[in-house]
């Protein structure tokens, strides 16, 4: 299966994002998913964000055979976020530098010090 992203529309403070859904053998079908833009500035995620968002939940809506109309809600934008916030900790936690164990004085090496 495969999405095509096509554009949106924007009526007021909504988009409506569009998308083609083929899949192999058969026609595109037409999809659009819309998005309540004041979501975006209370979860502190860029517009530009909105077309991949849209795009996943349209694939989740696809998965489970959902017939509804299709629309981004405050519990998926939530959902991004917390997302994110644990990936971006994550990167966090791999980027510290790995602690050193103190080194006793009777570990030293023998070649530290020495001078021929």
């Amino acid at each position: 299966m495969e999405v095509r992203y096509l554009g949106f529309d924007q009526s007021q403070n909504a988009r409506s994002y569009r998308f083609d859904v083929v899949e192999k053998g058969q026609p595109a079908k037409h999809f659009i998913v819309t998005a309540d833009l004041s979501l975006f500035h209370t979860h502190r995620v860029v517009i530009q964000e909105g077309p991949a968002l849209c795009a996943s939940k349209l694939l989740a809506d696809l998965e489970r055979e959902f017939a509804g109309a299709h629309e981004l809600t405050a519990e998926d934008l939530l959902s991004y976020v917390n997302a994110r916030s644990m990936a971006e900790a994550k990167r966090a936690e791999m980027r510290k530098a790995p602690r050193r164990r103190p080194i006793m004085p009777d570990e030293r090496s023998p070649w530290r010090g020495s001078r021929a």
